[in-house]
């Protein structure tokens, strides 16, 4: 007699094939944004080096770090990612727009990483490392995780309402409404270490840039 699978094995069975799609959509934007760094044109580069050298300069000296603040602002903006892609999962529409966020986000992440190692070579990749990287660890996974959940309630809601009905929807939506409010738990967690130890981390290597 086979052995029952598990909750978490029934989990990646049912939904294996959305995580390899968001996953697959986000590293495509991930490549589009780190190719996205060579269309730049040269007055754009300039000013972006511009900006990079003045924020260099700050981070060395120490200043405009205020940590409270820092806080505020990372949570709040990486909550938005969050909320926005729960909103989308409550309705049918929303779910091209649920891709198109997480498209967007390896965008983000891959102009980021590209600029920086195309700019400043290995040393560039270094403070990527310490200054984007950790909290994408959290942050991405996070918005994953909430993505797969936020398709799969709105693909839900699909064949409830308009194929077949699939029993009640309170319990679905529950388990919803949890996972999302964990991963928002794990985004705290992202903004906690981009306002209170990604400062420390990048003073020390802001002078190896400052000096390219």
């Amino acid at each position: 007699m086979p052995k029952p699978k598990s909750p978490l094995g029934l989990y990646l069975k049912d939904h294996l094939p959305l995580y390899l799609f968001v996953f697959v959509l986000f590293g495509t934007g991930v490549v589009f944004g780190a190719v996205m760094v060579n269309a730049l044109t040269l007055e754009q580069k300039q000013q972006l080096a511009q900006h990079m050298s003045y924020f260099f300069s700050t981070v060395e000296q120490g200043g405009g770090f205020n940590e409270a603040q820092s806080f505020e602002q990372a949570l709040s903006l990486n909550l938005k990612w969050i909320v926005l892609i729960w909103l989308l999962g409550l309705s049918i529409v929303g779910l091209p727009l649920i891709f198109a966020l997480d498209f967007l986000k390896g965008v983000l992440v891959g102009f980021t990483v590209g600029y920086m190692v195309g700019q400043y070579s290995w040393e560039g990749m270094l403070f990527a490392l310490v200054s984007v990287v950790p909290q994408n660890l959290i942050l991405i996974p996070a918005i994953v995780v909430s993505s797969v959940a936020a398709s799969a309630f709105a693909i839900h809601l699909l064949k409830n309402r308009l194929i077949q009905r699939k029993g009640p929807i309170y319990p679905v939506f529950m388990r919803y409404l949890g996972t999302s409010a964990l991963m928002a738990l794990l985004v705290v967690g992202a903004a906690l270490y981009e306002a209170f130890l990604s400062p420390t981390i990048m003073k020390w290597v802001t002078p190896m840039l400052l000096a390219i």
